[in-house]
């Protein structure tokens, strides 16, 4: 609560109107009233930062493996200087171990430019990690440069793992909330209800809100639930083709999870056991078996995969901008060397399709992958979105940051410093006048499409709409632009095998 009580007496005089500037210790602070209470913001480079800010109750105990509900009203003014913990995940073998993981975890965090004279559009950022790992609060995310760009950012947490994504036959018995799966899309569609109530609050306009993120942008795109809650979409690297489980997959694995922790049939006992064990049982699934946890069909939330629903154009009609980068293997290097062919094409077949790889059947390999589970069904959904009658923007991300050019290819994630202008975290390096220069354009292209829909704007090179013509945009080492895809041919044989099944 640093500041708070100096700062009481000042709250008191500043009313409920929204939002109040004040001054204290030297320093400068933004008032926000929201539905729950009063938050005090920190103001830095002209943005305004509020974090941790609970937009629902914490789900333990009882609330474990339930619908979110409500965040209670606070009557004290709340902090928010400060990121809350990320949800519940186990360590990450290669990355640095989290200082701060919890249960209670949802919390959003806003950025807004300091002066708002109109409401502004708002982007909503959906953090990936397999659905397992990740947090709103990491670095990488840090909302302030795209905030400069006249827009208000707000990233969160779901919950993951286990208690993301849990099924089990005696949740269909328990309680009398009907949820059965999906708890951490029920907290992404929460925190979007959060944004549809509050964001006023903050100078924001709730009826222009864009989506980003990855594949969990696709299912909301696909959700009745997530309705009216956003205007446009980003779907960046999102994985459309994977399929999503039946209830019954999820249920086994449910009770071996079950199993594991010693609860084998009673969610009570779930309910009770210690995190600690929880994180146990969900990394010894991870390390030895394919048991994981992710979406599943429970006919609510979640009605049929991705491809399906934009096949059958049950997506929500709204501009939506889609691509991937060069290189998507990492960090699913465990996978691609699997896709070593394409079924029924031989060797010199495929050093025909990837002239680029130079016969290496690695490189070939990785090159498969990245296409079948990345680039094939972005085209795929773009195109299906297209025909639909909505406006579409595809794109090809290659750039690599001079200093770093000793790499093969842009990998998975690698877009992100530079739409979030944080060049360096978390990867470190120098950045040159180019770099920073393509972070500016792609941070325009992003913004630009959040306040109207459409990407281009004055000075950008030209966004030519996705279509059946295949044209996107390329952001590579040699520049910027539009033109038409030159690896069509492979791509529609990888479609036609995937329709086929």
């Amino acid at each position: 609560m640093r500041f708070a009580i100096v700062l009481l007496a000042l709250a008191a005089t500043l009313g409920q109107s929204g939002y109040d500037a004040a001054v204290a210790q030297g320093e400068q602070f933004l008032f926000v009233t929201t539905r729950e209470g009063q938050a005090l913001g920190v103001v830095q480079a002209g943005v305004a930062s509020f974090k941790g800010l609970p937009y629902a109750s914490p789900p333990i105990g009882s609330l474990r493996w339930r619908a979110p509900q409500p965040p209670p009203v606070r009557p004290e003014i709340l902090t928010a200087d400060q990121y809350g913990p990320a949800c519940l995940q186990p360590p990450i073998p290669g990355e640095p171990e989290r200082d701060r993981v919890s249960e209670d975890c949802l919390t959003v965090n806003v950025f807004r430019p300091f002066e708002v004279n109109t409401p502004l559009p708002v982007m909503v950022w959906i953090h990936g990690g397999s659905f397992v790992t990740g947090a709103g609060g990491d670095p990488l995310y840090d909302g302030s440069r795209l905030a400069q760009e006249g827009v208000i950012v707000v990233t969160f947490n779901y919950r993951l793992g286990p208690l993301g994504w849990f099924v089990h036959p005696a949740l269909a018995q328990d309680g009398s909330d009907g949820a059965i799966a999906n708890y951490g899309m029920m907290d992404q569609i929460a925190a979007l209800r959060w944004v549809r109530d509050n964001i006023g609050a903050f100078g924001g306009d709730p009826n222009n809100v864009t989506l980003f993120g990855g594949s969990s942008v696709a299912m909301l795109m696909l959700c009745g639930g997530s309705s009216g809650l956003f205007q446009k979409a980003i779907i960046q690297s999102g994985t459309g083709r994977e399929p999503v489980r039946s209830l019954d997959q999820a249920e086994i694995a449910g009770k071996e999870f079950s199993r594991l922790v010693g609860a084998a049939g009673s969610i009570s006992d779930l309910r009770a056991t210690g995190p600690e064990i929880l994180l146990w049982a969900e990394k010894s699934l991870l390390e030895r078996s394919s048991v994981s946890f992710y979406p599943t069909i429970d006919g609510r939330l979640v009605k049929q995969s991705i491809a399906d629903g934009f096949r059958a154009g049950r997506e929500n009609r709204v501009p939506l901008i889609i691509g991937t980068n060069d290189d998507d293997t990492d960090p699913f290097e465990a996978k691609f060397e699997q896709e070593l062919k394409l079924p029924g094409d031989s060797n010199e077949t495929l050093q025909d399709l990837y002239p680029e790889a130079s016969g290496d059947p690695k490189e070939i390999a990785r090159k498969l992958y990245t296409d079948r589970v990345f680039t094939e069904p972005a085209r795929f959904l773009a195109r299906a979105h297209a025909a639909n009658g909505s406006p579409t923007y595809r794109y090809r991300f290659s750039y690599l940051p001079e200093q770093q050019r000793s790499s093969v290819a842009t990998g998975h994630g690698g877009e992100l410093q530079f739409v979030f202008g944080t060049l360096g975290v978390p990867s470190g390096g120098l950045f040159t006048y180019r770099d920073r220069e393509t972070s500016n354009i792609l941070r325009a292209y992003w913004t630009n499409f959040a306040k109207n829909g459409d990407p281009n704007g004055a000075g950008l090179p030209l966004w030519d709409e996705s279509s059946t013509d295949d044209k996107l945009l390329f952001v590579s080492n040699a520049g910027i632009a539009s033109r038409i895809d030159p690896w069509a041919r492979r791509l529609d044989r990888l479609e036609h095998q995937s329709e086929r099944r």
